[in-house]
């Protein structure tokens, strides 16, 4: 058996057999899927810019510059209370389940500031991503969320306490 590998005629026909094979795999493998998967990826871009079309319908007064806080929005009026209860009727929980405590106004660096930390019980983890997706598109330029504390409801597949602690600068 061993002398079939020292045979060098072994090496002439495998390698360049080989090699021809490659060609086939990248036509009849590779390349459809690369095809489907683009066309995955297109289908998934068209949805996406139909999705940012409908929020600007519906909501035309939200920020367009998302990387930086943009000076020349004026500044609106903004109160935890409000914002959480409307935030978490959008994420479809209920009021019990929603706590929140705001503290007093600071200021530090010349910035005046408010903080508030917000208390999510008995909810799914998505509930918990989509409130904080949701409240911190809403308010992007001013709301940053300083800390998130999850805690898993023993026994109970996907129910979770969430605390978060917000900061809002004015």
């Amino acid at each position: 058996m061993r002398e079939i590998y020292r045979n060098p005629m072994l090496y002439y026909l495998l390698i360049p057999a080989l090699v021809g094979l490659w060609p086939l795999l990248v036509v009849a493998v590779y390349l459809p899927n690369a095809n489907t998967a683009c066309a995955a990826e297109q289908a998934l871009c068209v949805e996406g810019q139909s999705r940012v079309m409908d929020i600007l319908v519906i909501d035309p007064e939200r920020p367009i510059n998302i990387r930086g806080k943009d000076k020349s929005l004026p500044p609106t009026e903004f109160s935890y209370g409000a914002a959480v209860t409307q935030v978490a009727n959008l994420c479809k929980i209920p009021s019990s389940n929603c706590k929140y405590t705001v503290g007093g106004f600071m200021t530090s660096g010349g910035k005046k500031r408010q903080d508030a930390r917000v208390t999510l019980t008995n909810i799914q983890i998505r509930q918990a991503a989509d409130f904080l997706w949701t409240l911190q598109s809403k308010y992007l330029t001013r709301l940053t969320c300083e800390n998130v504390k999850l805690q898993k409801k023993k026994g109970m597949p996907d129910q979770w306490d969430v605390d978060f602690s917000f900061l809002y600068y004015y």
